[in-house]
């Protein structure tokens, strides 16, 4: 079983004050148990400033997260937080790892980050929690499949780091204080452990009729929908000059339905190229079938107060709740910024420890079965974990 502790700092510029304030809300050192973990979220500024490096510096346990927009834990929600969340056990060992640099052969050097770790394990983990700056160059969903395949379908659940500058200059991946740009960390969570997760993304209603089916693709670029450009596609919704422009396209993310009897996923348009093919945030396979759907405020608090019910409603063994949400799940809150968090923090109370982040792009399971997960690679969703 896992005990789940909670803390934040607004402190941006005291590093000394901020260790303090973090251990105080923590107990430490009486409150761990043999194992712990913890799991951090900030600001970027908190980086900047070495606040970030002492917070983890001043714990007795490795530190793995990174880098968000808006953040909250059941006392405070806000967009200057550092936020964490322990994870301590008697019987669930905690093990992190960090891979090489992403910036060549991501997967390669993902799957051997995995495999060092497992060489030194005798069983599978039961979670893997892996946690990635944003990287325009590299697939989300190279990460996720290829950290399936090397464990062998265990369990996955994270997210990419997002921040709020223009360009997502600082994206980091922060592990034991230190951050970086272009590795990947994860931890390893090994025991009697059997994590339940939830994904919210758009109501059934809100999704266009109008399927295509998509034909040429490379990767995260989308060429041809029905054997036709896919400015076509667009041209046909109405939706040329909303292309354009990513921001336009927030609002409408593309449900794909990968026809093999798993959830649609969502994911998000990015952009074009010079040659008009749409730039998305995942992988988008030839012979999977697209829809559009609308995204607004309403909806996205509705959807997401559906699956923190459904997390929260059989929770008498759990330890904790943990979520990530998607950057464009928070901007279309518009002036309204904290009110999906606020949501979480109205709903969850006392009755679990929480902790929610927002997401460059969110990895979680659409289906467990047994010990085998289908992990998918998600954007414009809400996921949590119950464990």
């Amino acid at each position: 079983m896992i005990k789940t502790l909670v803390a934040y700092t607004g402190e941006i510029d005291d590093a000394q004050a901020a260790v303090e304030e973090v251990r105080a809300q923590l107990a430490l050192p009486g409150s761990l148990q043999k194992n712990a973990v913890g799991i951090i979220a900030c600001h970027y500024e908190f980086v900047l400033s070495g606040v970030a490096k002492a917070v983890c510096q001043a714990l007795p346990f490795d530190v793995v997260g990174t880098i968000t927009s808006a953040q909250a834990v059941q006392q405070e929600s806000g967009t200057l937080l550092l936020t964490l969340m322990v994870l301590t056990s008697d019987d669930v060992r905690f093990v992190t790892k960090l891979s090489s640099s992403l910036l060549e052969a991501p997967g390669e050097k993902i799957a051997a980050a995995y495999r060092e770790v497992a060489a030194a394990e005798a069983e599978k983990p039961a979670l893997i929690l892996p946690y990635a700056p944003f990287m325009v160059q590299n697939s989300g969903d190279e990460y996720v499949n290829v950290l399936t395949e090397a464990s062998g379908g265990v369990p996955c659940f994270g997210t990419l780091a997002v921040d709020d500058t223009a360009d997502f200059s600082n994206c980091f991946l922060l592990y034991n204080g230190q951050d970086y740009r272009d590795r990947l960390g994860m931890i390893l969570l090994y025991g009697d452990l059997q994590p339940k997760f939830f994904i919210a993304t758009i109501s059934q209603g809100k999704i266009l009729d109008k399927a295509a089916l998509v034909t040429k693709s490379a990767g995260h670029i989308l060429m041809e929908v029905n054997g036709r450009p896919v400015v076509e596609y667009f041209e046909d919704l109405g939706l040329t000059k909303a292309s354009e422009t990513s921001y336009a396209m927030t609002s409408l993310p593309f449900m794909l339905d990968y026809g093999d009897g798993t959830p649609p996923v969502s994911k998000v348009f990015i952009g074009l190229t010079p040659e008009k093919y749409a730039i998305c945030a995942g992988a988008m396979p030839e012979g999977a079938t697209l829809y559009i759907g609308v995204f607004d405020k309403e909806d996205v608090l509705t959807t997401t107060g559906e699956a923190a019910d459904k997390a929260l409603a059989d929770i008498q063994d759990a330890g904790g709740l943990l979520i990530y949400s998607c950057i464009s799940r928070n901007m279309s809150m518009g002036s309204d910024l904290l009110a999906e968090l606020d949501l979480i923090r109205d709903k969850a109370g006392e009755k679990l420890p929480f902790m929610m982040a927002y997401s460059g792009g969110e990895i979680c399971p659409t289906q467990v079965s047994g010990t085998q997960a289908i992990n998918r690679f998600h954007n414009n969703a809400f996921v949590a974990c119950v464990f």
